[in-house]
């Protein structure tokens, strides 16, 4: 009996330790099955986070991009921006030039020699408007508040020239009080760009009242040059400008600055100044009246 319960203790002492080992191997079956399971969502995760990273990799790439292209965009403007300031500048200096040279011719005063260069006797046009691409034109500026003519300007050649007589003028230009002289008359009207190289006559914008010796011979002798050049070849050009000089609001002009360029050679160059004058007359030039000095 004895022995039979030693051999129950022993056996059920085995079945026991034989159920545990069972328990520990299902255990460790199931921990390896979740080790295999996480280490496969570990896998998964790594390589969706591979995946993210090399897209914003390229996300990254393309908005470097974009920023290198707007900056160049941005530099491109101000560069534009600097370019057109730069531009403005240059035409606000230029215009300036131009006013200060009106200003300054304005303000001389007759010491003796009646005609003047100006600008060391260059006519300063430029390569736009020394252009021949529109063929033979002339134009002249409305008058100012004042009545006065203020400026003309042409490219003159022999299709502008008149084939006609020129007619009578009959336009009194402001200040026109005229007066008889020992050589004639005082006054002349005066044209800017004179009739035998525009066929331009009984123009308001086209005349001022000049002096006899502002008309002929100064004038006159520039207009003469330029009239032979032309009638030399149909295919010569000649820029040209005539601006009439007040001081103020004065009616008659201080004086006329004539220059001109012959296009494709020089042989007609010259920008030059020449006061209404006339010796022997002292010239009220705010109003055109005058007395014998």
């Amino acid at each position: 009996m004895k022995k039979l319960l030693t051999l129950l203790v022993t056996s059920a002492a085995l079945l026991l330790a034989a159920g545990c080992g069972q328990q520990s191997d299902q255990a460790t079956k199931t921990q390896q099955s979740r080790l295999t399971a996480l280490t496969k969502a570990n896998k998964a995760t790594a390589k969706a986070v591979s995946s993210k990273e090399s897209a914003n990799r390229k996300t990254a790439a393309k908005i470097s991009s974009l920023q290198a292209a707007l900056n160049s965009q941005n530099q491109a403007a101000e560069d534009a921006k600097s370019d057109a300031n730069e531009l403005a500048g240059t035409k606000t200096t230029a215009k300036s030039t131009a006013t200060d040279t009106s200003a300054t011719l304005a303000a001389k005063d007759y010491s003796g020699q009646q005609e003047i260069t100006v600008n060391g006797d260059k006519p300063g046009f430029s390569a736009s408007e020394l252009s021949t691409t529109a063929g033979a034109w002339e134009r002249y500026s409305d008058l100012d508040g004042h009545n006065r003519a203020t400026d003309a300007n042409a490219l003159l050649n022999q299709s502008l020239m008149p084939t006609s007589k020129r007619e009578p003028l009959t336009w009194d230009p402001t200040g026109w009080h005229n007066r008889r002289t020992a050589h004639g008359w005082l006054y002349n009207r005066s044209h800017l760009i004179g009739f035998q190289l525009s066929g331009e006559n009984n123009n308001p914008k086209n005349l001022i009242t000049g002096t006899q010796s502002l008309n002929n011979p100064l004038m006159l002798a520039h207009e003469m040059d330029i009239a032979t050049y032309l009638k030399g070849d149909a295919k010569r050009y000649v820029r040209y400008e005539v601006r009439p000089i007040f001081r103020g609001t004065e009616l008659v002009a201080r004086g006329v600055q004539m220059r001109a360029q012959s296009i494709g050679d020089n042989t007609i160059s010259f920008n030059v100044y020449i006061f209404n004058i006339e010796s022997g007359y002292t010239i009220d030039y705010a109003t055109g009246t005058s007395t014998a000095s």
